[in-house]
């Protein structure tokens, strides 16, 4: 079976392709080459597109970007899919799409969807485009919403995280509680290979991949001070207090603002059901725990 990936070079994508390399031919193509397209194997029978832009911490990206990156190239690429030989496009969406803060439930992939960044509702309107459009009966487009996936390399929220447990900074947001789902790259690219080997079993939609465990922002604090053999104190500062040091960060720059409170505090939970029931994946390689290990060991590095 020949894949073709678009959008290899980060971190999903390197590891993505690694690891298909052992057992898929795979051709990997940049979109910075302007005859990208000639260059796309015509035998292949599987597109993935990776290609998007995530939230900017840095405020550096403006809305052109996101469009561009999250629904412009998204187009571009199943216009080739189009008119390729390839029978199936794996879209990599995110959980951003239908929510990014908060859910009192399980998300399910039927949800209404409430996106708020620019990221979030770009990655909603290439969905809903893709969505919108026809297909021949022999093709497929399967879009996939993951959480925020992590791993060995990544350098994102979690690493941050890391960086401040492992000096032994006591974690000031202890009177919260939550549980959030997370994906792990492992975990990631087996339900990416399981699409591709059981693609007669999934038909054109959308398809919520996780972990099987949320996992709370206290159990995560945890992980790393157990790694790490440390031991530190929990600030229980009142919820009161903590919510309006946020707000002032909504004005000044400091560390802590409304919507990374939310993020570090509220329930967000993925619903993998649908797709575990039509593949028939009853366990996946690594609990949320054993995931999450891996990485927070790898930032020892």
């Amino acid at each position: 079976m020949t894949v073709t990936i678009f959008g290899s070079s980060g971190f999903i994508g390197k590891n993505l392709t690694e690891s298909l390399r052992d057992e898929f031919n795979v051709q990997e193509v940049s979109l910075r080459n302007p005859l990208w397209e000639t260059e796309i194997d015509e035998t292949a029978d599987i597109f993935i597109n990776l290609i998007g832009k995530a939230h900017d911490h840095k405020g550096l990206a403006s809305d052109e970007d996101y469009y561009l990156a999250n629904i412009e190239i998204a187009q571009k690429i199943f216009s080739v899919f189009e008119k390729s030989s390839a029978k199936m496009l794996i879209y990599i969406s995110s959980l951003a799409a239908i929510e990014e803060y908060e859910s009192l439930v399980p998300l399910e992939e039927s949800a209404p969807c409430h996106p708020v960044s620019i990221y979030g509702k770009t990655k909603r309107m290439a969905e809903e485009w893709l969505l919108s459009q026809h297909l021949p009966s022999q093709k497929k487009l399967v879009i996939v919403r993951p959480p925020m996936v992590h791993g060995p390399g990544d350098r994102g929220n979690l690493d941050l995280l890391y960086k401040i447990i492992s000096k032994g900074i006591p974690y000031p947001l202890a009177a919260f509680q939550n549980q959030r789902s997370f994906i792990s790259i492992n975990n990631f690219i087996f339900y990416i290979r399981q699409i591709m080997l059981g693609s007669q079993e999934l038909e054109t939609g959308i398809y919520h991949i996780s972990d099987d465990e949320p996992v709370g922002t206290r159990e995560i604090i945890e992980i790393i001070r157990k790694t790490e053999n440390i031991k530190s104190m929990d600030l229980n500062l009142p919820k009161i207090v903590v919510k309006a040091i946020a707000r002032i960060g909504d004005f000044i720059p400091i560390p802590l603002n409304s919507k990374k409170l939310k993020k570090l505090t509220n329930n967000l939970i993925v619903s993998n059901k649908k797709i575990n029931i039509l593949l028939k994946i009853n366990n996946l390689p690594l609990t949320a725990k054993e995931g999450l290990e891996l990485t927070i060991k790898s930032f020892r590095k």
